[in-house]
């Protein structure tokens, strides 16, 4: 088995006396997608968000491609190639899809030895990144307020793996799409892991889970309650470690 791409040793997270987390150890691979599930208030916003510099563990380490990580920032994790995609994301809706794609990392050329942005570059890079991830915007210069909700999440995900995005961490995508934009971003994760990126996703939606995930990692009261293989549990098994009918550290995938 190849190095995993991200290792959770050991995590936990207190809030004074409260155990927000209280010793989380799980691995990504490279290329795997990992579904986190749990009830409501079971630690999985916390985790993601000590995995994508927004918190700071209390102890335990985490290692990053071999290596120990600890991003103090949001920035520092998307400079390590982490990012996390959240259900109202972060794209600016008054600008159009070429100035979401470059933010900060605009393209320009000198006129007269003054800077300035480099549009038809940057429209033709754009456009060949979403025709190869099959991602179809009648028009990329439309603002982001007239696109779908399916769509922002598709130029999301498509700009995070032409930086060269690593492991992308999804807070509830789907919470406010319909069924085929559902669809359609699924597809999109299998198609985002097959290029050696690892993806988490928190839904609640057990079907998503089971149609999307590799593998399924249960949190319950800040500790992991079950980590298995998708195509060796089923929903009623799954269910049953959210509940707390399966004994809390149940163990990692075989």
């Amino acid at each position: 088995m190849s190095e995993p791409l991200l290792v959770l040793d050991n995590v936990t997270k207190n809030y004074g006396a409260i155990e927000a987390l209280k010793g989380i150890s799980f691995s990504i691979g490279k290329g795997e997608v990992v579904a986190l599930l749990g009830d409501n208030g079971a630690g999985k916003s916390t985790l993601v968000k000590i995995i994508s510099g927004g918190l700071e563990p209390t102890s335990g380490r985490m290692l990053f491609e071999g290596k120990e990580f600890l991003a103090r920032s949001p920035a520092e994790a998307k400079a390590a190639g982490i990012e996390t995609v959240y259900q109202d994301l972060s794209l600016c809706t008054n600008v159009d899809v070429v100035a979401n794609f470059f933010m900060g990392r605009e393209i320009t050329r000198k006129v007269l030895g003054i800077p300035v942005l480099d549009e038809r570059a940057m429209e033709a890079v754009v456009s060949k990144a979403l025709a190869s991830a099959g991602t179809r915007i009648p028009s990329l210069r439309t603002k982001v307020e007239h696109l779908s909700g399916g769509q922002r999440q598709a130029i999301e995900l498509n700009r995070f793996v032409h930086w060269g995005g690593k492991l992308v961490l999804l807070d509830e995508p789907f919470a406010a799409l319909g069924v085929e934009q559902t669809r359609r971003g699924l597809d999109m994760i299998r198609q985002v892991a097959g290029q050696g990126i690892g993806v988490v996703i928190i839904t609640h939606i057990m079907q998503q889970a089971f149609q999307v995930a590799d593998r399924i990692v249960v949190i319950r009261q800040g500790v992991v309650a079950g980590d298995v293989a998708r195509n060796k549990t089923s929903p009623d098994a799954v269910i049953n470690m959210i509940t707390g009918e399966t004994p809390a550290g149940a163990g990692p995938a075989g």
